[in-house]
């Protein structure tokens, strides 16, 4: 993760590929030579356009390929003050959110090409039909940390009109997992290198706001962490905006 290069834009449809039926008219015994009159196509489902823009506001804090995520309003990524799920934990603690293709109530999973560098920006574009989602959520791990992560929780897409932008901020969230030891060897960061998903934990194991790194700089000697890895709340600022 220590190569992080800013992604300008990404084209992405989810999208449902109708597939033509053509049904064939028996012939009777009078009519042996008349072509076979095939039934008309189904029309296209109406198709909806959405773009979805990250900016990263921290000093130093890498975010992980983001994780956009369409579901099924039943669906949501985090409950704070709950333990955080299987899935949750593994992005909290490597940025890995391939697990959240396979949770039900989930219709599709996107996710960005490359980390989001601090104060650059991403826009994605969605392309949803009307039989799909009705909700959408996004993740992304704070790398140089332990467990922190930020996202958009189950926003409904119902009410977004053509031309409206619904904008968020958000905060950094701690899984609750792993214990904020900023330790060398815990972090999946660029600022250590270090292993990121771990099945033991150590902490609350429960989802809270994080309390924010304290680093080297700071009093514990025992980080790998600088005061430029500290960071203020929100640490994301994301627009979804209604295109068609």
């Amino acid at each position: 993760m220590s190569n992080i290069k800013p992604m300008a834009h990404n084209k992405i449809f989810l999208s449902i590929a109708l597939t033509s039926l053509l049904t064939l008219s028996a012939c009777s015994d009078n009519d042996t030579g008349s072509m076979p009159t095939p039934e008309p196509e189904p029309a296209p489902n109406p198709t909806q356009d959405y773009r979805v823009t990250v900016t990263n506001l921290t000093a130093n804090q890498p975010m992980s390929p983001m994780a956009l995520i369409t579901h099924q309003t039943r669906f949501t990524p985090w409950v704070t003050g709950e333990a955080a799920n299987l899935t949750l934990e593994t992005l909290a603690e490597s940025g890995d959110s391939a697990g959240f293709a396979n949770l039900d109530g989930v219709d599709a999973l996107v996710t960005g090409e490359a980390a989001l560098a601090p104060g650059m920006k991403q826009s994605f574009d969605l392309t949803l039909t009307d039989s799909e989602s009705s909700s959408f959520s996004l993740l992304t791990m704070l790398v140089n940390t332990n467990d922190a992560f930020a996202g958009v929780n189950s926003f409904s897409l119902a009410g977004l009109e053509v031309n409206m932008i619904k904008k968020f901020s958000s905060i950094a969230y701690d899984a609750g997992t792993e214990a904020n030891s900023e330790a060398k060897g815990t972090i999946p960061g660029p600022a250590d290198g270090g292993e990121g998903f771990n099945p033991i934990r150590d902490d609350v194991d429960r989802v809270y706001a994080h309390s924010g790194v304290i680093s080297s700089d700071d009093g514990l000697s025992s980080s790998v962490l600088s005061a430029s890895h500290r960071f203020d709340n929100p640490v994301l600022a994301i627009s979804i905006e209604r295109l068609r």
